[in-house]
């Protein structure tokens, strides 16, 4: 037979009939088969690494890490020759080129009270000079007082009556005059704002 009078043929390829049941006559599709299966692959390529997670990103919080060893002596008494030959030759090396000089006096005990009493007096306003105004710190004045109650707190039992006596003065002066900022500015807020019915204040 010719190619011209060769009859002409259609194959119907559906895989479902009209009312979308399975047709069991239906061929195999090849090139879904084609579609599914993966191309080959010229060389075999290396997996990325997995980002990590958020969990592992963050970082643990201060409480939950575990606490530095703790120091032997021989560490601690290394550090502190090491420092206080540091300190001697910055010293020799202050006075070298500032004759006359004297040596700074040791730290000791009632020079850290000093410090922190003249540091909360600074921050309650009292360094300001004479016709201005005053530059009050009054969250910074109240971390030197309260350093200076932990000190209190932690020392205990192991002061000189001299060292008591000390501190305990300079906690009762810096606590009094905090009180006495802390409402003379309540007294001048308030004046600035009318007052509000119930709301609570600590003017006295």
């Amino acid at each position: 037979m010719s190619e011209q009078n060769r009859p002409f043929v259609v194959t119907d390829r559906r895989k479902f009939t009209a009312e979308g049941e399975p047709r069991p006559d239906a061929d195999p599709s090849p090139e879904k088969e084609r579609r599914d299966s993966p191309a080959p692959s010229a060389a075999p390529v290396a997996a990325e690494p997995t980002p990590p997670t958020p969990q592992e990103t963050v970082p643990q919080d201060f409480a939950s890490q575990e606490e530095p060893p703790a120091l032997t002596e021989e560490q601690s008494n290394q550090a502190r020759a090491a420092y206080e030959q540091t300190a001697d030759r910055l010293d020799t090396a202050i006075r070298a080129a500032n004759p006359g000089m004297d040596h700074p006096p040791p730290m000791s005990f009632e020079q850290i009270v000093h410090s922190v009493y003249m540091t909360a007096l600074m921050q309650l306003g009292g360094a300001t000079p004479e016709g201005q105004q005053p530059q009050v710190d009054i969250l910074g004045a109240r971390q030197s007082v309260d350093m200076l109650g932990v000190l209190a707190e932690k020392t205990k039992g192991n002061l000189t009556p001299e060292e008591i006596r000390l501190l305990d003065n300079a906690l009762f002066e810096l606590r009094m005059g905090f009180l006495e900022i802390t409402q003379a500015l309540a007294r001048s807020a308030a004046a600035k704002a009318p007052a509000t019915p119930g709301k609570p204040s600590i003017v006295r």
